[in-house]
């Protein structure tokens, strides 16, 4: 068997995509330069603000795909080590950038002071707060978030940790029946799925919780399982009409785009260009950078937003073009926080150690996601 390739040109355009429209929100949502540049474009400026944050349901959908190609490809969870280290494993990775970003997220806000009064610098931080969020327990003890967009961390870690008690579960219940275990795998994901379209995604009140956002990071999962070349189509017809149904009962633009999302991914993959298209390499360069640009581009634009509405208050095209340098400063330091941060962090370096030890001693490398 050849082995599975690191990159996916196709997923790596949509978490480019994806990852540019949050900055844009973030941008029209937070800060003075927003208010100033509305006069020039507010067509624009409220669509950001209104409907570029969906894209979030983007890698949310990317994410159940990936952690159930990781986990169980073949619909049964495959990972020998126990699932809590697997679980540390994935913490890990995501905590080291995202505890920097903190950091330099306050360090923004203590600078974005001097220059400006806005609700959108946070206060500065106590201990506990920042205790919580490293945590990833800051959204369920309600403290008040240190950058923007962090509670995606928090959501993904839960999200990553219910999939993997389902598919543990459903290897204990099937215990050692490799058919029957990958039936009860992919049936408990669907149903948990299922009660997150119908019932929990229908309720705010349950968004600091993974299963408020599971039906999107479910039907990632399924679209994965669903769109295996040598399967048939049924299953992904039944997904479809399922969430369809679900949107029906309730349309929710967030749940569409998730199904959209979901249907390309189980495309691609079936028609087998997922790994080929698109081939240019700055679609697979902003790919890759994209959670160093969504961690990293709260300061930046915290800071522009500073700069300029003290040099020029009120001025639509200065802020319009402070708003369009804030998003290019955000992508040249997504990319130094990729290069010296993400992917060069002292616990990167430590895991790609212990896999090589792994690999020469013969026993599987586990999964990334």
């Amino acid at each position: 068997m050849s082995p599975r390739p690191s990159r996916l040109p196709c997923i790596d355009a949509l978490k480019a995509i994806s990852s540019q429209l949050i900055v844009l929100h973030h941008l029209a949502f937070y800060g003075p330069m927003s208010d100033a540049a509305y006069r020039l474009a507010p067509g624009l400026v409220d669509w950001l603000y209104d409907y570029a944050r969906i894209a979030v349901q983007v890698f949310l959908v990317i994410s159940g795909f990936l952690a159930a190609r990781s986990l169980a490809p073949e619909g049964r969870l495959e990972i020998r080590q126990p699932a809590l280290a697997v679980l540390w494993r994935r913490y890990q990775k995501l905590v080291v950038p995202y505890a920097v970003a903190i950091l330099l997220s306050i360090a923004g806000a203590a600078v974005a002071r001097q220059w400006m009064v806005h609700e959108s610098i946070p206060a500065p931080p106590q201990l506990l707060q920042f205790l919580a969020h490293v945590a990833l327990l800051h959204n369920v003890l309600d403290v008040d978030a240190l950058s923007a967009g962090v509670w995606y961390v928090a959501i993904d870690l839960q999200l990553f940790a219910l999939l993997l008690a389902a598919l543990w579960g459903a290897r204990a219940l099937a215990r050692g029946q490799m058919a029957a275990r990958a039936g009860a795998s992919i049936g408990i994901v669907a149903v948990l799925a299922v009660a997150s379209l119908f019932w929990f995604n229908r309720d705010a009140a349950w968004d600091i919780w993974a299963v408020y956002f599971f039906g999107a990071y479910g039907m990632g999962a399924l679209a994965y399982w669903a769109s295996h070349p040598g399967r048939s189509s049924m299953a992904l017809l039944v997904l479809g009409a399922v969430v369809l149904a679900a949107l029906i009962v309730d349309f929710r633009l967030r749940i569409a785009v998730a199904l959209a999302t979901a249907l390309v991914l189980a495309i691609s993959r079936r028609g087998g260009w997922m790994e080929r298209w698109p081939q240019a390499r700055a679609v697979g360069f902003f790919g890759r950078i994209s959670y160093s640009v969504f961690l990293v581009h709260f300061p930046v634009c915290l800071l522009v937003n500073a700069l300029v509405s003290s040099l020029a208050p009120g001025q639509p095209v200065l802020n319009a073009l402070g708003m369009v340098a804030a998003w290019m400063l955000s992508n040249v330091a997504g990319a130094l926080f990729y290069r010296y941060v993400e992917s060069a962090s002292p616990l990167a370096a430590l895991r790609a150690m212990l896999s090589n030890e792994r690999d020469k001693r013969g026993s599987p490398t586990p999964p990334t996601v």
